[in-house]
């Protein structure tokens, strides 16, 4: 079974024996119950009380337990481009009444036009170009630790893919020319994680565009926005299709997927719901005097059910500001999508110039 690798500019990997005399009188088994149900936003707090406590915070078995207990919390994850050309990595901590980006260590081999895709307390990087050469090889992001790892090198270079993942598998779609019968053999892979390495998936040559500007995955099958509109593979069956002319037209930016409908923000300022089964957009209702007009650079994830939006403003001087909005969605009783917006506010100040590029949720 294949393992990520560690980078040389890692440190020793965390211990997985959980510590000794966590609560006294209690037993240690016992105490790990209690500990793994606190709020994250306790943790920094909860590192202070005792050595066996903060070191059980940096255990795979407390991030373990917390998973088997359910108390894991969705944590936002968010990527940075400087004007210097440099990748930033931040998470976003949310402690009341405040809202702060706190950095995290870069990645070892910044890369334009990576593509994202989140499974289980990871992150994967897949490929993105390097001094404008694609490559073929993945970084894995372990959240629990903030560690950089080494993941399974992909079977051809891509920049500008398209990623999902379905049924704990990662399926990375175009990002390549097929020009050769390398490129148009693995114009699409497919990495089980178990296994640790990737494999081709049969594609036929009508879907093989190269670029592909957005994707997600809506039910059983990914999707992903090229050049000449949109395409969908379904795994389970093998079958590939292009998308209907309402989703390819309105289909703008990054979007994400919340309860089955995948939102975006479109040109004229709006966030649009799309629900798959029916085939339509609908504008998000509700949110006309609590969000500005324009979300400039509008870049979206699912937020443990929530959709949270981060948007790029104008700041004073040589700085702009990074914002966050946390937004509730449901269906009102007239079927209409409407929000209800949580918190909002300016969580960041970067030099002009810099801009989003992703932003994930990953459950700790």
């Amino acid at each position: 079974m294949w393992r990520p690798c560690p980078s040389e500019e890692e440190a020793e990997a965390p211990t997985t024996t959980p510590p000794n005399n966590l609560i006294p009188s209690l037993p240690d088994d016992v105490a790990l119950n209690c500990i793994a149900r606190i709020p994250r936003s306790r943790h920094p707090t909860l590192s202070l009380v005792s050595k066996p406590i903060r070191t059980l915070l940096s255990t795979p078995l407390f991030f373990t337990t917390r998973c088997l207990l359910n108390c894991t919390q969705p944590l936002l994850y968010l990527t940075l481009r400087t004007p210097a050309s440099s990748l930033q990595w931040f998470t976003l901590h949310r402690t009341v009444p405040s809202l702060l980006l706190a950095p995290l260590p870069p990645i070892p081999s910044p890369a334009v036009g990576s593509a994202y895709a989140v499974l289980g307390s990871t992150i994967y990087v897949l490929g993105g170009s390097i001094n404008d050469v694609p490559s073929p090889h993945v970084w894995l992001l372990d959240c629990r630790f903030h560690r950089w790892l080494r993941g399974p090198t992909m079977r051809v270079a891509r920049e500008f893919a398209a990623a999902g993942v379905i049924g704990g598998k990662i399926y990375v779609l175009g990002g390549c020319v097929a020009d050769t019968w390398a490129r148009s053999a693995n114009w699409a892979e497919v990495l089980d994680p178990d296994v640790g390495r990737w494999e081709r998936v049969a594609s036929p040559s009508e879907v093989r565009e190269k670029w592909m500007h957005a994707s997600a995955v809506v039910g059983d099958r990914v999707y992903a926005m090229a050049d000449r509109g949109g395409i969908a593979y379904e795994p389970h069956s093998g079958s590939w299709e292009s998308v209907g002319g309402e989703l390819d037209l309105g289909w703008r930016g990054r979007a994400c997927v919340v309860e089955g409908i995948l939102y975006c923000y479109d040109y004229l300022g709006k966030i649009k719901g799309f629900d798959v089964g029916r085939g339509v957009w609908e504008e998000l209702k509700g949110l006309e005097k609590g969000l500005p007009r324009f979300l400039c650079g509008a870049t979206m994830a699912d937020l443990g059910g929530k959709l949270c939006v981060v948007w790029e403003c104008q700041g004073s001087g040589k700085e702009m500001e990074i914002w966050c909005a946390e937004i509730g969605v449901k269906k009102n009783p007239d079927g209409e999508l409407w929000g209800q917006l949580g918190w909002f506010g300016q969580v960041l100040s970067v030099p002009k110039g810099s801009s989003v590029v992703h932003c994930s949720s990953v459950a700790l």
